[in-house]
């Protein structure tokens, strides 16, 4: 299994970044690769994840938050036997830091399958060290623009 994380700051306060972020529908403007994130029930706590694959094909999951503890974390994982089979969990943690600052950190983990479909997820987690750095850049520049 793979895990990247980035901590950065924000000139927002945490309740703001918090309820920016758990509008799940907003995280195609900072994740780069997020096609679309749905409410799959009326609480938010199930999801369904579209992300743009290789080649132009899309691949598809779900996933239910695991902790949501606002103003402070939410945390989400793929859920088991879904099809297909792509493993990764995320959370994004918000510190005030007072006076409207944030620390913000945002951690991601997979675990991409075997074969065909193990291929195409490789693909979509290329270098992702660097997409988790672009996607906390992004969200400073959305949230502090507010």
């Amino acid at each position: 299994m793979g895990a990247v994380a980035h901590y950065i700051e924000v000139n927002a306060p945490a309740q703001a970044c918090y309820d920016w972020w758990r509008s799940f529908d907003k995280l195609p403007q900072v994740l780069s690769d997020v096609r679309e994130v749905k409410a799959k029930d009326g609480g938010g706590h199930r999801t369904v994840w579209t992300v743009d694959g290789p080649m132009g094909k899309t691949l598809t999951w779900e996933a239910n938050v695991v902790e949501d503890e606002a103003p402070h974390k939410i945390a989400w994982a793929t859920v088991e036997g879904t099809d297909p089979d792509v493993r990764n969990a995320g959370v994004v943690r918000f510190d005030d830091k007072g006076n409207g600052r944030t620390g913000f950190e945002i951690s991601l983990s997979y675990d991409p399958p075997a074969g065909k479909l193990g291929e195409a997820v490789a693909s979509l987690f290329a270098d992702p060290q660097k997409k988790v750095e672009r996607a906390a850049a992004e969200f400073k520049t959305v949230i502090e623009a507010r």
